[in-house]
């Protein structure tokens, strides 16, 4: 059964393109929505632009209250249905409670070589502890930030010439390659890690 896969973005969607695009033929997933806490965000009019059900729920006027906004989140998603839901470039860190509703069924993508690096600032971060190579990771969202099980990772050497600019561009092709070949897997039911060059 073609599993129905939600998108989560708040800036360009450019890792959500590169997993809608693989999202065709004998793939096991289909996207059925992608939802932003921005109403600016580029990628809800690339999501418009392939067919897509777009939604919007800004997190500004939720204030503090994360529950209240992850409550306003859940409703669009139960709206949807999904059995996978993708976090890419989603800047909203989620509480426990919804990530426990959600649990076993939400992937995340990671500028870092997890562990390292968590949260924020990873590229610079990498680069000024002398790091000779960064990468990405694509991991289970759990309760802790960047903490699940990771299922891929791509490796990119850092040059020594890096701005964490310079690093974040190369990286994010390999987000593109790496996040479609983890969700195709993980749509498939397989949880085993795999690990680019």
């Amino acid at each position: 059964m073609t599993k129905r896969v939600a998108i989560l973005i708040s800036g360009g969607g450019s890792n959500m393109v590169s997993l809608v695009e693989d999202m065709t033929c004998d793939h096991p997933a289909r996207p059925v929505l992608v939802l932003s806490n921005r109403a600016e965000a580029g990628g809800l009019e690339k999501a418009k632009a392939r067919g897509i059900p777009t939604a919007v729920v800004d997190h500004r006027p939720f204030g503090s209250n994360r529950a209240a906004f992850e409550d306003a989140l859940n409703t669009v998603l139960d709206q949807a249905r999904p059995d996978i839901i993708c976090l890419a470039g989603f800047m909203r860190v989620l509480t426990e409670g919804f990530v426990t509703r959600w649990q076993g069924k939400m992937l995340n993508i990671h500028p870092s070589l997890l562990p390292k690096y968590k949260g924020l600032h990873t590229h610079q971060r990498a680069i000024d502890a002398g790091d000779t190579e960064a990468g990405c990771s694509v991991h289970e969202v759990t309760a802790e930030l960047d903490g699940g099980r990771v299922l891929g990772q791509a490796r990119v050497p850092i040059e020594p010439d890096d701005t964490s600019d310079d690093l974040a561009a190369r990286v994010l092709v390999q987000e593109h390659i790496l996040y479609p070949l983890v969700l195709r897997r993980f749509a498939d039911g397989q949880r085993d890690r795999i690990d680019l060059p």
